[in-house]
């Protein structure tokens, strides 16, 4: 089971929404399906040129490593070597701070969405809200939902 295009399309828009009603800084927003293969992607204007790849780079981190971006930031702060082995091995492709969030729905992983633009605290917040807002479970820990 995969994000379809029209989800990853309606937990885009819902994430941008987000981030409009809460006034936050241009986002960019994309949805990755399990492969860590892009589905969607959107950047706001005045989002800045490299968020898409620090986006996709906290997508796809929580898929390789099966739990949230905001786990892998908590890990990287108690072991940094490990980090850095895991930056290297992903060659620098992991971004280890909260905005990754694993997409859940009927118990299986659908994919994941990267958000950047604000504070990683509320690219986070936009992630949640916009998975909420499709139907599906977010998990930005290392416990998958149940």
């Amino acid at each position: 089971m995969t994000i379809s295009l029209t989800e990853a399309v309606a937990l885009v828009d819902a994430a941008l929404a987000r981030g409009r009603e809460l006034n936050f800084a241009p986002l960019t927003v994309v949805v990755l399906d399990p492969g860590g293969h892009p589905v969607a992607l959107k950047r706001e204007d005045g989002s800045g040129i490299m968020r898409p790849e620090i986006a996709t780079g906290k997508a796809w981190g929580a898929l390789g490593m099966g739990l949230g971006s905001r786990e892998m930031g908590e890990r990287a702060a108690k072991v940094p070597h490990f980090a850095n082995a895991l930056m290297a091995a992903s060659g620098g492709r992991v971004v280890p701070v909260p905005g990754g969030v694993l997409i859940w729905k009927d118990g299986k992983l659908m994919g994941a969405v990267g958000i950047s633009g604000d504070t990683s605290d509320n690219d986070e917040i936009c992630a949640l809200a916009a998975i909420a807002a499709i139907g599906c479970i977010g998990q930005t820990g290392a416990t998958p939902p149940a």
